[in-house]
């Protein structure tokens, strides 16, 4: 009897702790998600389509190489002097300064296209100004920190000629652009023979690159306006 006595009081307070415990907390249950569903696709991006960046379009861009005494030989002494060292002519003294006949204007040294008559706009630089390069990476653009100034040489990308430089300040023109070009770096197209001449000049100037001279007195500008042309600059030396 007195070892009932003594466990009933254990007994009642074994209860009174269980009857003040909290109930068991009960952990929200969530969902396991595989992570693999729900990563972006890993698999790489398929390359770009042939349609994107032709074939012909890179023979286009194909480095044109020749030593300072070949291009001499084949360009006057105002075109070597701008394209090759980097000269600059005469404001509104550029026969495409104010032209602005439908057609193309490719580069005086190699051939290859570089702008298009529907991107040209009169400035009033006094120079030719275009607010866009034609398609395709023809142009190189470059830091340029010559005579104490900070712009951005335009080159052609076949030659490496010079063709002038690209300033943003022309907010009134799709591109806010302005491609400041030497007309002397130019050789200009008509619409007319430009569609039966394409591109195919510059094509096989990469090819054979003594051909195009030739090609480029009889379709672009004549010899003999060349040799003219050359005559004067001599004189105003």
């Amino acid at each position: 009897m007195r070892n009932y006595v003594i466990y009933l009081p254990l007994v009642a307070l074994l209860v009174g702790c269980e009857a003040k415990m909290p109930p068991t907390a009960t952990l929200p249950v969530h969902p396991i998600v595989d992570e693999r569903n729900t990563m972006p696709d890993s698999k790489p991006s398929e390359p770009k389509s042939s349609d994107e960046k032709s074939v012909e379009d890179k023979k286009l861009i194909e480095k044109v190489k020749k030593t300072e005494r070949q291009w001499r030989k084949e360009l006057t002494r105002q075109e070597y002097q701008v394209l090759r060292q980097k000269g600059t002519e005469r404001r509104f003294t550029g026969k495409y300064d104010e032209h602005f006949e439908a057609g193309a204007y490719a580069c005086a040294a190699c051939g290859l296209v570089l702008f298009e008559s529907d991107t040209k706009f009169n400035s009033g630089c006094g120079w030719p100004a275009f607010y866009a390069a034609k398609a395709g990476d023809r142009v190189v653009q470059t830091p340029d920190y010559s005579h104490g100034m900070v712009r951005v040489e335009v080159t052609c990308a076949r030659c490496d000629g010079h063709l002038g430089h690209v300033f943003q300040d022309a907010p009134d023109q799709p591109t806010g652009q302005r491609y400041c070009i030497n007309s002397v770096s130019l050789d200009f197209i008509p619409k007319g023979k430009l569609a039966e001449r394409g591109d195919a000049k510059a094509e096989a100037a990469s090819d054979k690159p003594q051909e195009p001279a030739k090609e480029k007195s009889d379709e672009v500008k004549p010899a003999e306006a060349k040799t003219a042309e050359a005559k004067t600059v001599e004189a105003e030396d």
